[in-house]
């Protein structure tokens, strides 16, 4: 079995007038941190985009292999079902929508029928208190910081069973006590095997 748990080979993306990407080749090994650094528009976030299948298979060229076999993404769907999560700039929560709502919306547990609330919340918090986030998941996320949002949308992807974790510019908007909790959180998830592709200009977080 490949060493690498993501290959992309060969990737290019056209807009219309535009090369977004050329032959762009990409490997990330199991287990690993693996930073993505470089100017606005060099076309990280755009990488990462045909990774998680927001450009589905057929626009753009190139080849995507997972655990040494290739696969085909048509949407974001195909790319969490197997096993990759992207949390944006711009977070994707519902805010009038409680902590354990937004970590379970969509895959909600159903029991006879109707949604299982009580699992709903157990599990949210047991997710929550694995990464060390200090959130109650009753909690509305109106009523939360930026930072704490930030923490709610890795516990919706680690609540999918992530294996690849995307991260873009998830720091931008955090104090710097807010980024070193983000980056002690990664390096948890990276000793339980879950690989992170972070996104970042901020060579010195980077280095850490």
């Amino acid at each position: 079995m490949s060493e690498y748990i993501l290959e992309m080979q060969n990737i290019t993306k056209e807009f219309p007038g535009v090369i977004a990407l050329n032959n762009v080749n990409l490997k990330v090994k199991k287990g690993e941190i693996h930073a993505l650094c470089g100017e606005n528009g060099a076309g990280k976030s755009t990488l990462m985009k045909i990774l998680s299948g927001v450009y589905p298979y057929g626009t753009y060229s190139g080849k995507i292999i997972i655990d040494g076999e290739e696969k085909h993404f048509t949407n974001i769907k195909d790319s969490e079902k197997n096993g990759i999560a992207i949390i944006y700039q711009e977070l994707t929560l519902v805010k009038y929508m409680t902590v354990g709502q937004n970590i379970f919306l969509g895959e909600e547990p159903v029991k006879n029928g109707v949604i299982d609330w009580l699992k709903v919340y157990s599990e949210s918090s047991k997710i929550l208190n694995e990464l060390k986030i200090d959130i109650n998941p009753y909690t509305k996320v109106m009523n939360l910081g930026i930072g704490h949002q930030q923490m709610v949308e890795i516990a919706k992807a680690i609540s999918k069973q992530a294996k690849i974790l995307i991260l873009d510019e998830p720091t931008s908007a955090l104090t710097e006590s807010e980024a070193e909790h983000l980056l002690n959180i990664l390096r948890d998830l990276k000793s339980r095997g879950v690989t992170c592709i972070y996104i970042s200009h901020k060579l010195e977080e980077v280095l850490k």
